[in-house]
């Protein structure tokens, strides 16, 4: 993979100083303002410091990019934007010195941390979801060096998507495609930390506080029971390790994770955005990072850190995927990973699943099916694409024959082409009452706006059957069943779920 430095914004006439004025206060951006004349050096500096991978590796097909949820009618609604997915990745790669903090030899490495952090529509909100490396997933085509692609292979390690083609420095572009697949939420931002840059942003906060539910001496890490603050070296190792807490699992590992980045999200709100503060943590932090292109300046992280400066502590949560062994792997528990998914791609918060997006008062993110009007008349005119995702062949042209029937004339084909259990129903802008309207026929289904379309997309899912028996796939399990949310949360996710200010010391050991 080819790693791209990103050269310093200037867009629109303006300079990055007056840019970064724009970023308003809450960010990196100010700090380096004020320190005059050393700023502009030091924007650039940051900007040299950041690595962006290779966005040719992304999936083509890919889950649409949600929109800002519509001001409800007859006001304006409190003031809400897209939801955003970030996909964070630690990678325990050796090269480029992680060596000597990570031990072992120098190679390509694994994603042994994987969290999906869904910043809500009202961006006072969050929950991040942590998927176990040793969850067996299916790894969608990925691109190697030599600009071919690879198979769908099912039942592969979530981490080894991470280490498809060999990459030096990783494949972030397979695991974000892996993601999309799995969950059928749009990545729109992939951050990779490697060991060093992790130490080095907990010294730049003077270290964080962690609590160790035992005393661990196992595989050179020392680690002494009870609260304690921790950076560098220490803090690597309280994330990083598994022997000698509980039953020694990922599962546990994941509890520590979560804790530490709660602990690290209050420090850094309690320290206050101060010039002494920032200025190391920038420095640590672009060092540290690979990302996708969209967060590819100091500029544009900058910008993305001041769209969360209104989420407070109490209004994360950090969730492990809902989750069983399989052996010595996990499997991933279903419906009650497909509700969270669902609940996530609606926007929903997990503690009021009667209500849409917090604070708009309506979705920002794909809905569910509603029951048009029977009464309502047609266009026959209506663009409609239909795709075979479900992997059952002729349910494309089945469905299409269907809405022919009904009085539909203007339907084509789409390439069949992977998709999940739900049936997607994209739109237009413009076209939203007719897909009201097909949804009738695709029971169960989500309706998603797509910027990208021109009509209507009904993607099958294994949910759809055209005697409207149940799903295709022969699970038995109808479409509505499979994605309806429930009235309360499943015990897989309650049970698997932390509050990030819940105390350090709570649920910390496994097993």
């Amino acid at each position: 993979m080819t790693d791209v430095k990103s050269p310093p914004a200037t867009g629109s006439g303006r300079s990055p100083r007056a840019r970064l004025a724009r970023a308003a206060g809450a960010t990196a951006a100010v700090a380096l303002l004020a320190a005059g004349g050393a700023g502009a050096w030091f924007y650039q500096h940051l900007n040299n410091n950041i690595t962006t991978f290779d966005p040719s590796g992304i999936a083509s097909s890919r889950p649409p990019a949600a929109l800002p949820a519509p001001a409800p009618s007859g006001g304006t609604g409190n003031s809400s934007g897209p939801p955003v997915n970030v996909l964070v990745l630690g990678s325990d790669s050796r090269s480029n010195g992680n060596n000597s903090l990570g031990g072992g030899d120098v190679g390509v490495g694994n994603s042994d941390t994987a969290i999906l952090v869904h910043v809500y529509g009202d961006h006072r909100h969050a929950v991040a979801v942590s998927i176990p490396r040793d969850t067996l997933v299916t790894i969608p085509p990925c691109r190697l060096p030599s600009g071919h692609w690879t198979s769908p292979h099912t039942d592969q390690m979530f981490n080894s998507a991470f280490s498809v083609g060999e990459y030096a420095a990783g494949n972030p572009a397979c695991t974000q495609n892996t993601v999309e697949t799995l969950t059928g939420l749009r990545v729109d931002h992939t951050v990779v930390v490697d060991f060093r840059g992790f130490a080095a942003m907990t010294d730049a906060v003077h270290g964080v506080d962690v609590c160790v539910p035992n005393d661990v001496d196992a595989y050179g890490i020392k680690l002494a029971k009870g609260r304690q603050t921790v950076s560098g070296q220490q803090a690597l190792d309280y994330v990083r390790a598994r022997h000698g807490f509980g039953d020694g699992s990922d599962i546990g590992r994941v509890k520590r994770q979560q804790a530490f980045l709660s602990s690290l999200f209050k420090k850094v709100q309690g320290q206050g955005f101060d010039l002494t503060t920032l200025l190391p943590l920038a420095d640590a932090a672009t060092k540290s990072l690979t990302v996708d292109p969209g967060l590819g300046s100091a500029l544009k992280l900058a910008d993305f850190a001041q769209s969360l400066r209104n989420i407070k502590l109490n209004d994360i949560s950090f969730v492990t995927a809902p989750w069983q062994y399989e052996g010595e792997r996990i499997r991933l528990v279903q419906p009650d990973a497909g509700v969270l998914w669902n609940l996530l791609r609606q926007d929903r918060t997990l503690d009021n699943l009667s209500s849409p997006a917090p604070g708009a008062g309506s979705s920002s993110g794909p809905t569910p099916a509603p029951t048009p009007s029977a009464s309502a008349t047609i266009n026959p005119d209506t663009p409609v694409v239909i795709v075979n995702g479900a992997g059952t062949g002729g349910l494309a042209r089945q469905a299409a024959n269907a809405l022919k029937a009904k009085g539909y004339q203007n339907i084509t084909l789409g390439a069949d082409t992977p998709g999940g259990r739900t049936t997607v129903i994209g739109y237009a802008a413009d076209q939203y009452a007719a897909a009201q309207q097909i949804a009738a026929d695709f029971p169960g289904a989500e309706l998603r706006a797509d910027p990208s379309s021109d009509g209507v997309t009904v993607t099958l899912g294994r949910d759809y059957a055209p005697d409207g028996s149940g799903a295709s796939d022969g699970s038995g399990a109808s479409g509505a069943d499979s994605t309806a949310l429930p009235t309360s949360l499943p015990s897989g996710i309650t049970s698997n779920t932390r509050n990030a200010g819940s105390d350090l010391c709570s649920d910390l050991s496994f097993g």
